[in-house]
């Protein structure tokens, strides 16, 4: 039952952001880095996963995809770009972020995120030199980051967020509370139900997923997981 449950999981719902943006991050290139932290910078703003892909595309058809880039877009470049790709809601606020975090990782790090978790001393401290980038970047952003770099940066280990969480539990594959713990439960539980040519990113991507449009809504009817649901089979 629990195989059967993460090749449904991971195979339906299990699609890493970062490849939907076609962004390359195995290589570990700073180019590919860079894209996808620019991409979490705005995936981390209460949006909708459309507006946010839209605009990232925006940035790269305009080829502004760099720190130095983006200062010298300037905040009306920036602004126009997404506005172009329906971020409009937040577009100042943004485009206030992005010249203040890409000033302080070009003057701190040489524009190099590589270079920035080289300098980080434990996977806590690469957190917060993250966050010390600039004052819009939190916990939010910084987890959808170095989620999808786990095994690819050694220092890269964010705990499970609240959705992930959330829906770990209602499915009933974990039963700790400190997301430490958590995380722990949920890698053992990968081990033994694995599925072939998915990792434990794939894995954990699919509970967000699951724990942000189903669990959170209580939209359990709805959800193809509904059987296995130990909150469904409750009601």
């Amino acid at each position: 039952m629990n195989k059967e449950f993460t090749k449904l999981l991971t195979n339906n719902f299990g699609q890493k952001y970062s490849e939907i943006l076609g962004i390359n991050l195995s290589s570990r290139n700073e180019g590919g880095i860079f894209k996808w932290f620019l991409a979490s910078v705005l995936f981390g703003a209460p949006i909708t996963e459309t507006a946010v892909i839209k605009t990232y595309k925006c940035f790269e058809n305009r080829k502004v995809l760099a720190p130095q880039k983006i200062l010298e877009t300037g905040w009306d470049g920036l602004v126009e770009i997404l506005d172009e790709g329906s971020y409009t809601r937040y577009d100042f606020k943004t485009a206030d972020k992005l010249l203040e975090v890409m000033g302080n990782l070009v003057t701190k790090y040489n524009g190099n995120l590589n270079f920035l978790h080289e300098q980080a001393a434990d996977s806590s401290n690469l957190e917060k030199r993250l966050k010390e980038l600039g004052k819009g970047i939190g916990d939010v952003t910084v987890g959808i980051f170095l989620r999808e770099l786990r095994r690819i940066w050694e220092k890269a280990t964010p705990k499970p967020t609240l959705l992930v969480v959330l829906a770990a539990k209602n499915i009933g594959i974990v039963k700790e509370k400190k997301p430490q713990d958590v995380l722990r439960e949920l890698e053992g539980f990968w081990t033994e139900n694995k599925v072939n040519e998915k990792n434990f990113v794939n894995f954990e991507t699919a509970l967000l997923r699951i724990g942000k449009d189903f669990c959170r809504k209580k939209k359990c009817r709805q959800c193809k997981l509904q059987r296995f649901c130990t909150v469904t089979a409750l009601a």
